[in-house]
């Protein structure tokens, strides 16, 4: 952490001849916020109130692209470890609980192998134009297989851009590149899909703070799949605290 905290520094020096203090101080902050994952949807407030043009006319927000994707897993082995586990513990059918766990998405790595389709763009921002309604979306997606499988969940990730500096910079947290702070958000199916090679799944994710907490993301995934051996529709729900 602390050595991108460094790196970060550094290119804030090379800008900040273009910067006034405040906005020197906000992108500190927003950075700081981003190393320690407490940087919710709910602190574009914050952005507005010091960047918006009426106060400042060169603001600048970094990163200021994001893009979210989605792909499709092989997963049995947590499935069954950690959400299957609940339709018998002991002898006892606590399957309740376990319609809770599908509900709340897993922030965990995901090894490349468990990848089972393309990883389709759901959208790109421009977080130095985002507005607060920009948070609440809904994308289409179709993820095609790549190999004959079986899919337990839906993976989330996000790459950022710096297209403000000199040179273009930019990570991903993606499970194909090298693992970050972020990691991954996995999100299980209710259903295991068999998928073959070629076959393709196609819904859309719908995205939105929570009414009554804005710090919690509500999340409606709708999703098909008319295979050989697998035919589905399903709509599910899941909250992201």
């Amino acid at each position: 952490m602390s050595s991108s905290l460094e790196q970060f520094t550094s290119l804030l020096f090379r800008v900040v001849n273009g910067l006034g203090l405040l906005n020197l101080f906000l992108l500190l902050l927003i950075k700081a916020k981003l190393l320690l994952g407490s940087y919710k949807l709910h602190s574009l407030q914050s952005k507005f109130l010091f960047l918006h043009p009426c106060q400042v006319d060169d603001g600048v927000v970094l990163p200021d692209e994001a893009s979210l994707y989605l792909t499709a897993i092989e997963d049995a082995e947590y499935k069954d470890d950690k959400i299957e586990f609940w339709n018998n513990v002991y002898g006892f059918d606590m399957s309740c609980i376990k319609k809770q766990a599908m509900m709340e998405p897993l922030v965990d790595t995901v090894d490349q192998k468990q990848i089972v389709t393309n990883c389709h763009l759901l959208k790109t921002m421009d977080i130095s134009k985002m507005v607060l309604g920009d948070a609440s979306f809904t994308a289409p997606f179709k993820l095609i297989a790549e190999r004959d499988d079986y899919v337990h969940a839906f993976v989330a990730y996000f790459d950022v851009s710096f297209t403000k500096c000199h040179k273009l910079m930019g990570f991903s947290t993606g499970p194909i590149s090298r693992a970050t702070h972020w990691k991954q958000t996995v999100l299980y199916l209710e259903d295991v899909l068999t998928i073959y090679e070629g076959e393709t799944i196609i819904g859309s994710m719908t995205v939105a703070p929570n009414k009554k907490n804005p710090r919690d993301v509500d999340i409606m995934v709708k999703y098909s799949l008319s295979g050989r051996r697998c035919v589905v529709s399903r709509v599910q729900f899941y909250k992201m605290r």
